[in-house]
């Protein structure tokens, strides 16, 4: 064994010391760390021959990364749709990295865990027992699962087993979508069927959810079967599809009914929004995130599917003994794209036990309160237009300047914002006005940030609007 390796093997329990020392140093200023700022790097680090050691590592990263850390897991980072870590999510990480487990062994505790977790997930999204839940890295991974299963489902209509005899035997398909996120015509483009074959469907003006009367006429007038992609909050404004509809409508035309509902899944926690989603549990398959609104580290999130058996049949590992057989033993491999899975149910189990369904309904009613807040303050206020009614966790507006000058003066203005440290948001297109983008769903965020944030905006924005108005 290496000399380094060896006594840092001896030396673990001050090892782990020293990273908790520096994480809790790290946790205890996130409120005074900057939401934003540009990062450089001056110098690029070169392999060593011998190791430093764990320690000295450790004071080595602090040195060259030291001043770039900024608080993105913290009550002001109003960018991304960015959770934060709750202190057990945090506690179950740790676990996680500790422990190395493969959810994919069963030999081990970690697939049991994943189990359990996906039906309590289930339980606090009021889920039926029908679909089948399994973790992925991320948004964009959960509906690249539920499109491949589509693709499978919609070759079965035409008698082509696309699994087996590939995309070529089934010809264009179409995926059809009002407002899609930009990841479903990247799982589009990763599985073949190509991103000019996505169709957007008309939507209301001022609105991003899809027009039900536009989508039956489509569907009316075009020979399917077809893929629908429904929203259950869009990025820019969270809007939602009427799914209960989209039931109605797939249900006389046969189509995959799939919902993204990344974070807006997550309004099923509170009495007052589930009815945003009310249809979603008759869906084909649904996306949520769990390192947005369920505040668990990255990466991590969930596809539900009521198809499993049309799953296994995209992602069964065929012909290896070693993993078992998947037609007489369940494996999450067989269900999802990786074969090899870091345990990534043990933060959400932690969370999830910790805090229960009235932690969670709080944390989501929080978030929204004080987004609809910050939405009156930026309405009162002239030098702002807000875009949208705020209808969860997400604010989308733009300056009150010329519509030639906002391009220019959002920019700026946005720079100036990240700049201060105080906020990170981000650009947008909304209706085609350049619009900015904050969304709130983090843990820590309270009132008194919202009233830090909008002193900010307010000033910065002051000086912006009067050099376009005057210019």
């Amino acid at each position: 064994m290496d000399l380094k390796l060896q006594d840092d093997l001896k030396h673990t329990d001050q090892l782990l010391q020293l990273t908790k020392d520096f994480s809790s140093k790290f946790l205890s200023s996130i409120d005074k760390l900057a939401a934003d700022k540009q990062v450089t790097i001056n110098n690029r680090l070169s392999l060593p021959d011998k190791g430093l050691g764990g320690a000295a590592t450790l004071e080595m990263f602090r040195q060259q990364y030291g001043n770039s850390i900024t608080a993105a897991a913290g009550p002001r980072y109003w960018g991304f749709v960015t959770g934060g870590v709750t202190p057990a999510s945090l506690m179950g990480d740790w676990l996680t990295a500790a422990m190395d487990l493969n959810s994919s062994d069963k030999s081990s505790a970690a697939f049991y865990v994943e189990t359990e977790t996906i039906a309590l997930l289930k339980e606090l999204f009021g889920l039926p027992e029908a679909f089948l839940g399994c973790f992925t890295t991320g948004a964009t991974m959960s509906n690249f699962t539920g499109l491949a299963v589509a693709r499978q489902w919609l070759g079965q209509q035409l008698g082509i087993d696309v699994a087996a005899d590939g995309l070529g035997a089934l010809g264009t398909l179409k995926v059809l979508s009002g407002t899609p996120h930009s990841s479903i015509s990247k799982a589009m483009s990763m599985l073949g069927i190509g991103r000019n074959n996505l169709v957007r469907i008309a939507v209301p003006e001022c609105r991003e959810s899809v027009d039900i009367a536009a989508l039956e006429t489509y569907l009316q007038e075009n020979n399917g079967p077809f893929i629908y992609v429904a929203n259950a909050g869009t990025v820019n404004t969270v809007d939602f599809d009427d799914i209960a509809a989209l039931v109605k409508l797939r249900d006389k035309y046969n189509f995959w009914l799939h919902v993204d509902a990344a974070f807006g899944g997550f309004a099923a926690c509170s009495d007052q929004w589930k009815h945003l989603l009310n249809g979603w549990e008759q869906a084909d398959s649904i996306t949520i995130d769990a390192h947005k609104w369920l505040n668990v580290p990255y990466d991590a999130a969930m596809i539900f599917c009521r198809h499993p058996q049309l799953q296994s049949m995209v992602f069964q590992n065929a012909g290896a003994a070693y993993l078992g057989d998947p037609s007489t033993q369940f494996n999450f491999i067989n269900y999802i794209p990786e074969n090899s899975r870091r345990n990534r149910a043990l933060p959400a189990w932690f969370t999830l036990m910790a805090y229960g369904k009235e932690g969670y309904r709080s944390l989501v009613e929080n978030n929204i309160t004080l987004a609809k807040q910050l939405g009156s303050l930026l309405e009162e206020d002239a030098n702002f237009v807000l875009l949208s009614p705020v209808r969860l966790c997400v604010v989308c507006f733009t300056l009150n300047v010329a519509v030639a000058d906002e391009a220019e003066a959002v920019t700026e203005y946005l720079d100036l914002l990240n700049a201060s440290g105080v906020v990170c948001m981000t650009a947008t297109s909304y209706d085609g006005r350049q619009a900015i983008r904050a969304a709130l769903v983090n843990w820590r965020t309270s009132e008194k940030d919202v009233t830090m944030v909008y002193h900010t905006m307010s000033t910065l924005a002051e000086k912006i609007v009067n050099k376009y108005t005057y210019a």
